[in-house]
């Protein structure tokens, strides 16, 4: 913890500037060298991101690595669940059926994060049905490249638009057995990663804002405020992400940081206006998923209540 403190206190907050998603992830690899955990990753690398959309890919790159630290390091990685209906597990339709020694793919998935910029997919796809009728998810490894993959980009989002967005065809695109995740993918990967990912982008937010603070000579307190919030989702990062207890505190933890970004908004006027304008712009980034969040912190009450 001290190691990324000190980074976030002592290091130039005058990163130089990013031209592309690909220098964005040449950036989050060189940090990734130093720093072992992936929150500590997200954090410093979201501290050396000109923008809050880089930050962004390294919390979401950054989230990955600890929900599948398999992954080579070395890999863009896409996560692959929604589809026309949605990404609830009963909307995935997306076939995994055997063929052969192995196995094939075969579905559409309607909204692909970093989508052409991937070099490998993890794609969720159904087996079929169990005998109570519910879908049977299994997650797969799948290189973009892949004969069958046909990626097609959406139009850039209003926030962000620098983080690319993909629509994602897959015709009969052949699976080895070593590609096919273990487990079942809605309880070990899917699930878990929500939790996961929002503490990830977070941490990668905390680590911008810290250095805009520094960058703008805000007050000191703001500072200060930022590596409170940042240790409490370092804590959370390490707890189980699928306890009811870690959704509660992560409920909590976000409405701390929403209520310091609103005690930012004075401090705003004192930045580059360049800088300001990113900010008005991107600053959505940092709500999505806020429905779903508050749905799984709704549901983490009752879990307790009804265990009490």
């Amino acid at each position: 913890m001290t190691e990324l403190l000190e980074f976030l206190l002592t290091e130039s907050p005058t990163p130089p500037a990013i031209e592309s998603v690909a220098a964005a992830w040449q950036h989050h690899r060189t940090v990734a060298d130093r720093f072992e955990s992936p929150v500590d990753i997200a954090a410093a690398a979201g501290f050396g991101a000109d923008r809050l959309g880089y930050a962004f890919l390294s919390g979401y790159r950054a989230a990955l690595q600890k929900l599948l630290p398999a992954i080579p390091s070395d890999s863009m990685v896409a996560l692959c669940a929604t589809e026309s209906g949605g990404g609830h597990p009963s909307a995935i339709k997306t076939l995994l059926t055997p063929s052969g020694d192995g196995w094939e793919l075969t579905g559409t998935k309607s909204f692909v994060t970093l989508g052409s910029a991937a070099d490998v997919l993890i794609v969720f796809a159904t087996t079929g049905t169990s005998a109570q009728g519910q879908n049977q998810l299994r997650a797969v490894s799948v290189d973009s490249k892949s004969p069958g993959v046909r990626i097609d980009d959406r139009e850039p989002l209003e926030f962000a638009p620098e983080i690319p967005h993909a629509a994602l065809t897959l015709d009969r695109v052949a699976v080895s057995p070593d590609d096919v995740l273990p487990g079942d993918a809605y309880s070990l990967y899917l699930k878990p990663f929500r939790t996961i990912e929002d503490l990830h982008v977070l941490a990668a937010g905390i680590g911008w804002l810290t250095q805009i603070a520094r960058r703008s000579d805000w007050p000191p307190n703001i500072v200060e405020r930022l590596l409170a919030l940042l240790t409490t989702v370092r804590a959370l990062a390490a707890a189980q992400a699928s306890a009811a207890s870690t959704h509660i505190a992560l409920g909590g933890t976000f409405t701390l940081f929403i209520e310091l970004l609103d005690d930012l908004e004075t401090q705003w006027t004192t930045t580059d206006p360049e800088l300001r304008e990113l900010w008005a712009r991107d600053r959505p980034l940092l709500s999505i998923a806020g429905f779903v969040r508050a749905k799984r912190l709704e549901a983490a009450w009752r879990t307790l209540t009804l265990g009490g």
